[in-house]
């Protein structure tokens, strides 16, 4: 990602609506898991403090490519964090009962291939892959430009993309669906600039509006047709 974008991620990943949206759905994927647990590209640490929290019997390990993302997240969730890529993990075979990609395999330096192939390594056996993606190549924005991400997924292409990497998905499903509307206005049709980031501190009264939003589609159990992320459950096949 681009420098700034780590210090934005820094600043507000702990409050922000999205954040805590995606997050508490990671913890739903994670609720079975007893043992280690690797957030592999996880930034500057926000999931890795949030399972501080709400998850203390896991053993959290967290991997980042970026110096920067890495000593923030090894600092704010008080848990080691390797500086590494996903594409060649600086782990032992069958290290972890889960690893996290949440909105790692979408950047342009991944290899999805070569990522998965080492989730597969790295997994002990029954182990468990979260996967998070956002949705659809065209909803590219200025945004994915920042965070340098070239790859924008259906929940069909990502239940390909794990199959062919010798992964069994257990459940796909497309979230974030009842804001979709709200954010295809937001990345095609507002003007906002090519240097825009939607990461931003927002307003109090919009910022739980809108998680209220994403609480209310998880609440009631929704399968989405549509939403602007994929999150994926899978297994070694």
């Amino acid at each position: 990602m681009e420098p700034a974008e780590y210090a934005l991620m820094d600043a507000v990943e702990a409050r922000m609506w999205w954040y805590r949206a995606l997050h508490i759905r990671l913890l739903d994927a994670l609720a079975p898991v007893r043992g280690g647990v690797l957030d592999a590209g996880c930034g500057t640490g926000g999931f890795l403090d949030v399972l501080r929290t709400r998850r203390p019997d896991l053993g959290r390990f967290g991997l980042e490519w970026s110096e920067q993302g890495a000593t923030r997240a090894a600092v704010k969730a008080q848990a080691p964090v390797a500086r590494g890529s996903v594409n060649a993990m600086p782990f032992a075979a069958a290290s972890f009962d889960a690893v996290v990609l949440a909105d790692v395999l979408c950047h342009g330096a991944v290899d999805p291939d070569a990522a998965l192939a080492e989730v597969r390594r790295v997994l002990r056996p029954g182990g468990r892959l979260v996967v998070n993606m956002p949705a659809y190549a065209w909803l590219m924005s200025a945004h994915d430009t920042r965070v340098h991400n070239t790859r924008r997924m259906t929940a069909g292409q990502t239940g390909a993309m794990l199959r062919s990497a010798g992964l069994r998905p257990l459940r796909i499903r497309y979230w974030n669906g009842l804001l979709l509307p709200l954010m295809i206005l937001q990345r095609k049709l507002a003007s906002r600039g090519e240097s825009a980031s939607d990461v931003a501190p927002f307003p109090p009264w919009l910022d739980a509006m809108l998680y209220g939003v994403t609480t209310l589609e998880r609440s009631l159990g929704l399968r989405m047709p549509a939403g602007g992320s994929v999150l994926a459950i899978a297994e070694p096949a």
